[in-house]
C-alpha cells in the first residue's frame, strides 16, 4: 500500500511541516498502516486504531521530545512510536529482538517513561512536571490516560497530589468506555453522565466562553457555575473538586479541532484534563464491532476480519485459561460458596462462561488490584470461597495486600495467578516472572502450579474447599499440550510431589508448565544412554520434603526447572533444604535468570534465551555429568 504523505515522515518534527489540512490525511494513512502490519504480526489493534488524531495532534502541536508524553497504558503507542523515527522499524514489533510493544526508555527518547501496567501516567508525569518546575524549564508535560486506568487507585493518588501542586500539567483522559472488555464502575456512569448531558455541554460552550471574556463578571460566574454543573450533573464535577480545571468532553477523531484545542491548552498555567471521546477500533468496522476480540486479535484477514491460523491447524487448542474457566464454572455448580473476582480481566482470563452462568457471583473490580485481593479477602472473612483472578505480573501491585489482608488474617481466599512464567510478545512488564520468589517467603499460604491441565482441576477443587487456607494457583498463558483436559476430580494433598519417571544418573525437579519439556530432553538423553529421573514438585510450599529426602539420598546430580526467577524460587528453597539437612550433591538451577529482565519476543526464543526449554535441559545434564564444572 501507498502511503503518500506518511512515507516523509520520520520524525515529529517532519510532521510539523505538514499544513493542518493535510493531518486527516496523514491520520487515514496511519490507521491504514497499523491495520496491514497489525493483521499479518499480532499486537494490540482496537486501542491504537482509537489514538490515531490524537497522538498525531500532541505530536503535531507540542515540542516532543522536549516536552514529554506519558501513555497510560502504553499499549495504546503504536503510533506514537511510528512516529517518533520507528515506522521502518515497526515490521519488528514485539517480535524477538525487536522493537517493544510498549514505551520504552532504552528504546527512544521519545519515550519517557515505560507504561506496561495501567495507571501511572499521572504521577509520572507530574513528577517530569515538577522536575520541569525546580529547573526553570518551560516545557510541558502531559498525561495520556484511558477511561479503564483511570480506576486504578494510583490515578487518583496522583490526582490528589497534582491537584494542590500547581504544576504545570495536561492530563488527557482518552475515553472509549472499554478496557479489555467494556469498563465497570461508578467512574465509568460517572464519566457517562458528563458524556450524554448535551444541556451541561451546549451551556458550557455557548455561555461560558462568551461570559468569561467579560472581566467584570469573572468571580459572579465562578460561584453559579459549580451550582449549575450540580444541578444539570446531580453532582459537582470530580475533577474540578481536586483543583483541576476541565475541559471537555470533545471529539478525539476531528484532528484538526484537536491542534487547536491543544495549542490553547498549552498557554494556560497549572492542572488541567482535556476530555477526549474515542472509540476503540476507530477505522476498522470489524474491530469497531467486536472491541474485546479486537483488542490484540492476533493475525487476521484485513477484508473479513477472520483469524489467520499459522500452524496449520483446523481447530484451536484449548488455552489454560479456557480449561481454568470451564473448571471454576464446574465447581461453582456444585458449592455455592464460590466467588469470583477479577480486575478487569474477565475476557482474557476465560470467565466469559462464568460471567454468563453465575452473573452474581463475579465481580469485575476494573484496574484495582490491591483492592481485588482486599475484596477477596473480605467476602471469606463471611465464609465464601473467593477466587481471586490476577496476571502473575499484575499480582506485584497487590503484595502488601497478599501479606496485611490476607495471608496474616488466615483467609480462605484462592489467588490464581494467570500469565505465570514468560509470556512473550508483551515482554519484560507482562513476564510473570517474580510471583514464585516473592510470595514463598510469606507464612500461611499454599503455593501450587500445575504441570498440566489435570493437575490444574485437581488443585482447584483441592484449594474450593477452604480448609487449607490461602491458596495460590499458577498456571501459564498458551494453549494446552493435549486435548484431554475433563479429567475426574482428585484432591491433592498440599506438599505433594509425584515421580513421573525413574533414573539413575541425574534427578530433574520441576515445578508447573515447565516441566513439560523434560521428557523431551529425557528421551534424547536416553538415547545417548544416560537416565534422568523427572520429578514433578507440583507444590513450591509446602515442599515434598518426604520425596526430596529420596531424592537426596539417590542422586548426586540434580537440576531444579521452574518457570520463574531462579533467585528465591524453587532452585532456592531445594538448597536450602540440602543445607538444612547436610547433603551434598550438585545442585544447578534452571529457569528464568535472577538479576535481569526478560524483554519480548515469542516464547519459544525466550526459554532457549534462559536455558530452560528441552535442549537447555539436555544440554545442562551432559554437561554436569561430562564432569565440566556447572555455572549459574
Amino acid at each position: 500500500m501507498h502511503y503518500s504523505l506518511l512515507e516523509n515522515i520520520n520524525s515529529p518534527e517532519d510532521l510539523r511541516k505538514l499544513t493542518q489540512e493535510e493531518l486527516p490525511v496523514l491520520s487515514d494513512e496511519l490507521r491504514d498502516f497499523i491495520i496491514e502490519a497489525a493483521s499479518v504480526n499480532s499486537g494490540h489493534l482496537g486501542a491504537n486504531l482509537g489514538v490515531v488524531e490524537l497522538t498525531v495532534a500532541l505530536h503535531y502541536v507540542f515540542n516532543t521530545p522536549e516536552d514529554k508524553i506519558v501513555w497510560d497504558v502504553g499499549h495504546q503507542a503504536y503510533v506514537h512510536k511510528i512516529l517518533t523515527c520507528r515506522r521502518n522499524l515497526f515490521k519488528t514489533n514485539r517480535k524477538y529482538k525487536g522493537i517493544s510493544g510498549f514505551p520504552n526508555r532504552s528504546e527512544s527518547e521519545y519515550d519517557v517513561f515505560g507504561t506496561g501496567h495501567s495507571s501511572t501516567s499521572i504521577s509520572a508525569a507530574l513528577g517530569i512536571a515538577t522536575a520541569f518546575a525546580a529547573q526553570k524549564a518551560e516545557k510541558h508535560a502531559v498525561a495520556v490516560i484511558g477511561d479503564g486506568s483511570l480506576t486504578g487507585g494510583e490515578a487518583f493518588e496522583a490526582l490528589n497530589n497534582a491537584g494542590i501542586s500547581n504544576a504545570n500539567l495536561l492530563v488527557i483522559l482518552n475515553d472509549n468506555n472499554m478496557a479489555i472488555d467494556p469498563n465497570v464502575g461508578a467512574l465509568k456512569e460517572y464519566l457517562l453522565d458528563i458524556t450524554t448531558s448535551r444541556t451541561y455541554n451546549r451551556l458550557k460552550t455557548n455561555v461560558w466562553s462568551r461570559m468569561e471574556s467579560l472581566s467584570g463578571v469573572r468571580g459572579w460566574i465562578r460561584k453559579i457555575r459549580h451550582g449549575i454543573k450540580s444541578i444539570l450533573l446531580r453532582q459537582s464535577i470530580l475533577f474540578e473538586s481536586l483543583n483541576f480545571r476541565y475541559f471537555g468532553p470533545i471529539d478525539g477523531h476531528d484532528v484538526i479541532y484537536l491542534t487547536r484545542i491543544l495549542k490553547d491548552l498549552k498557554q494556560i498555567p497549572g492542572p488541567k484534563i482535556l476530555h477526549v471521546l474515542t472509540v476503540k477500533g476507530k477505522g476498522y468496522k470489524y474491530a469497531e464491532e467486536n472491541q474485546t476480540r479486537f483488542h490484540a486479535p492476533g493475525c487476521f484477514d484485513v477484508e473479513t476480519g477472520e483469524p489467520v491460523r499459522k500452524d496449520g491447524r483446523d481447530k484451536t487448542p484449548l488455552r489454560y485459561q479456557d480449561v481454568f474457566g470451564n473448571t471454576l464454572q464446574e465447581l461453582a455448580r456444585n458449592n455455592p460458596r464460590i466467588m469470583v473476582v477479577t480486575p478487569a480481566m474477565c475476557s482474557g482470563s476465560g470467565l466469559n462462561g462464568f460471567q454468563k452462568e453465575f452473573p452474581d457471583r463475579i465481580f469485575d473490580v476494573g484496574i484495582a488490584e490491591p483492592h481485588a485481593v482486599t475484596f477477596s479477602a473480605g467476602l471469606a472473612t463471611q465464609g465464601m470461597i473467593p477466587f481471586c483472578v490476577i496476571y502473575s505480573s499484575f499480582m506485584q501491585r497487590a503484595y502488601d495486600q497478599l501479606i496485611h489482608d490476607v495471608a496474616l488474617q488466615k483467609l480462605p481466599v484462592v489467588i490464581c495467578l494467570d500469565r505465570a512464567g514468560l509470556v512473550g510478545e508483551d515482554g519484560a512488564t507482562h513476564h510473570g516472572a517474580f510471583d514464585l520468589a516473592f510470595s514463598r517467603f510469606i507464612p500461611n499460604i499454599t503455593i501450587a502450579a500445575p504441570m498440566d491441565c489435570g493437575d490444574l482441576r485437581n488443585l482447584m477443587f483441592t484449594a474450593q474447599d477452604g480448609k487449607y487456607g490461602a491458596f495460590i494457583i499458577r498456571y501459564p498463558k498458551g494453549r494446552i499440550p493435549s486435548e484431554t483436559w475433563e479429567t475426574p476430580f482428585q484432591e491433592i494433598t498440599p506438599g505433594t510431589g509425584r515421580c513421573l519417571r525413574e533414573g539413575k544418573d541425574a534427578a530433574v525437579l520441576s515445578l508447573g508448565s515447565a516441566g513439560i519439556s523434560v521428557k523431551e530432553a529425557a528421551e534424547k538423553l536416553s538415547s545417548e544412554g544416560i537416565e534422568i529421573g523427572h520429578f514433578d514438585m507440583r507444590f513450591l510450599k509446602p515442599l515434598d520434603t518426604g520425596l526430596l529426602h529420596r531424592i537426596f539420598r539417590e542422586y548426586k546430580a540434580i537440576f531444579t526447572l521452574e518457570d520463574g526467577v531462579i533467585t528465591g524460587g524453587l532452585g532456592t528453597a531445594v538448597m536450602e533444604f540440602m543445607a538444612d539437612h547436610q547433603y551434598t550433591a550438585s545442585v544447578k538451577r534452571l529457569g528464568i535468570p535472577g538479576d535481569r529482565f526478560i524483554e519480548h519476543g515469542d516464547t519459544a526464543s525466550l526459554k532457549h534465551e534462559c536455558g530452560y526449554d528441552a535442549k537447555g535441559i539436555y544440554n545442562a545434564v551432559k554437561q554436569c555429568l561430562s564432569g565440566y564444572p556447572s555455572h549459574e
